[in-house]
């Protein structure tokens, strides 16, 4: 069965984050709101409970990892259950927990595409650092939707699917966009027929992600924020939702609609920013997601698909 570990549901610099005083974030500190601190967006697959995909890899992973035994069963002196690590993109908070795992015994497996990597030996160099440490053994993974394996994660089958997006600004290709910069990921559970689809930097369900979305049956994308200007509606900047390839929730053509034709899916959102009034439990907004059928995740849940 494909299991599936929420290991962080926040956005970049989780919730709250560290220098802001937003309502969200100052309410949280202050036990005046009912919500739930949350660290950066990554997640953990499995098919048997044992052996363990990390996919992204963020600030967060040590603590993390300490939340969810299963990543260190402690069955050796040095021991871990991850296998291997995939990333959806080359940003800052899905890459630099890489850095955390440098301490590893072997070379990292490492899965991603081509445009991943570049940044990552280039741009933000991360790559080239563990090569003084333990290393890794980088994977190319195709983007066209071709399936692919990876070691250790037995009877799981994996396919790739480009989405329209932007390189991180360290990127060499900033301004002149590849597919593979961002990826949505599809995992098959060969035996069962279920599967899942995560995106948690989704700008808009385009026609090639259709018919992968249909098929699966847990939904896990972008949740990032709910309105294209909360940022400035809540007084802590200017960037638009969709500017930062995130399609907001609310609104004609949000999230919510664009779900909405996946009626027998499981939808759950992720890479919630702390601006985000959906992380107040009790909020109209989370009032409005559960009525469109459409759950928020959180740290340290957990799904069988």
């Amino acid at each position: 069965m494909l299991k599936v570990r929420v290991l962080g549901s926040g956005a970049g610099g989780g919730f709250p984050q560290w220098n802001c005083n937003c309502d969200n974030c100052s309410g949280l500190r202050t036990g005046d709101l009912d919500a739930r601190a949350r660290t950066q967006s990554s997640i953990a697959v499995s098919p048997n409970g044992r052996d363990w995909l990390l996919v992204n890899a963020s600030p967060d992973i040590r603590q993390q990892v300490l939340a969810f035994p299963a990543l260190q069963p402690g069955r050796a002196k040095r021991d871990t259950g991850i296998r291997g690590v995939l990333l959806i993109d080359s940003q800052i908070d899905h890459t630099t927990g890489l850095l955390m795992l440098r301490e590893h015994n072997a070379p990292l497996e490492l899965y991603c595409s081509r445009m991943v990597y570049q940044d990552l030996t280039t741009g933000f160099p991360v790559l080239r650092m563990l090569d003084h440490y333990c290393g890794v053994n980088w994977h190319e993974i195709p983007v066209d939707g071709e399936p692919f394996e990876v070691a250790g994660i037995e009877g799981l089958r994996f396919s790739a699917l480009a989405l329209t997006s932007k390189a991180p600004p360290y990127s060499p290709h900033r301004e002149d966009p590849h597919p593979g910069d961002n990826i949505g990921l599809a995992v098959r559970d060969e035996q069962t027929g279920r599967g899942l689809f995560y995106a948690p930097g989704l700008a808009g369900i385009e026609p090639h992600l259709e018919p992968v979305m249909t098929k699966s049956d847990l939904l896990l994308v972008d949740g990032t924020c709910w309105t294209d200007d909360e940022m400035e509606l809540r007084g802590v900047g200017t960037r638009r939702s969709l500017a930062m390839g995130h399609l907001p929730q609310s609104g004609p053509d949000g999230m919510i609609e664009a779900l909405r034709p996946f009626a027998h899916q499981r939808k759950v959102l992720i890479h919630i920013n702390n601006t985000n009034p959906i992380l107040v439990e009790d909020s109209a907004q989370r009032r409005q997601l559960v009525a469109a059928g459409i759950e928020v995740s959180y740290d340290g849940m957990e799904i069988d698909v």
